[in-house]
């Protein structure tokens, strides 16, 4: 029987489209009331009427330096609480880039949304998921991070994520002990705008997300998983 998680609030980060509005759409479904972060609040608020269950937009900004301090704010005074964290926010895919032909605005660009937007997420709301004694931070990165496999092509994309695991290994640490799990997941290669046709269902890349906003207190934590298994880092 699927646990219900209602009176749970979770965030997505670019949850108006894609995998994060997938995510939303299945925890929402598992009785969490759940905030799409968006740039634009109307596009946001059109996708939240879309989905069943408690759905509600918040403007989110993760590339603007101020952006998630504020909704730290707005969440704590709407809501009162957070449970589960989703950084799904993401740019720049550059599979045919090379990086000895650096495109360094592409590159700023991508580690500001990637990097620096669920880092500076992570830091507002670190005080509500530990608040809430069982809070998931979910960072949402992708196999193309890992530097088992990672080869040429995608420097962009693949550094950021790299270093975005980078972060979910010291967030997990200097959270361990206050009941926040960190957790890094690849969705696998999702048919999505950025990932383009041909790839899994939508539903089965955001499953494996769901997976770790919903681990138990005794599960793990400074991972690197795909579907509930481990990758290499």
């Amino acid at each position: 029987m699927t646990k219900n998680h209602s009176g749970k609030v979770a965030l997505i980060t670019g949850g108006n489209r894609g995998i994060g509005l997938e995510t939303a759409r299945q925890l929402a479904g598992l009785g969490f009331t759940v905030l799409i972060g968006v740039r634009d609040l109307a596009k946001g608020e059109a996708a939240a009427r879309k989905l069943g269950g408690t759905v509600v937009a918040i403007a989110l900004d993760v590339a603007a330096p101020e952006a998630a301090a504020g909704a730290a704010e707005e969440v704590q005074r709407r809501f009162g609480r957070l449970d589960v964290l989703v950084s799904n926010a993401a740019i720049h895919y550059d599979p045919s880039a090379r990086a000895l032909r650096p495109d360094w605005t592409t590159i700023r660009e991508a580690f500001e949304t990637n990097v620096f937007g669920a880092w500076r997420v992570a830091v507002a709301f670190a005080p509500l998921l530990s608040a809430s004694g069982h809070g998931r931070l979910v960072n949402v990165s992708s196999e193309g991070g890992s530097l088992a496999s990672m080869g040429a092509g995608a420097p962009a994309y693949s550094t950021s994520k790299a270093t975005l695991n980078a972060l979910t290994r010291i967030l997990a640490a200097e959270l361990l002990g206050s009941g926040v799990l960190v957790n890094s997941i690849c969705p696998g290669w999702v048919a999505t705008d950025m990932g383009g046709p041909g790839g899994r269902p939508v539903a089965q890349g955001a499953a494996g997300i769901v997976w770790a906003a919903t681990l138990p207190d005794d599960g793990p934590t400074g991972g690197f998983f795909r579907d509930g298994k481990r990758l290499p880092w």
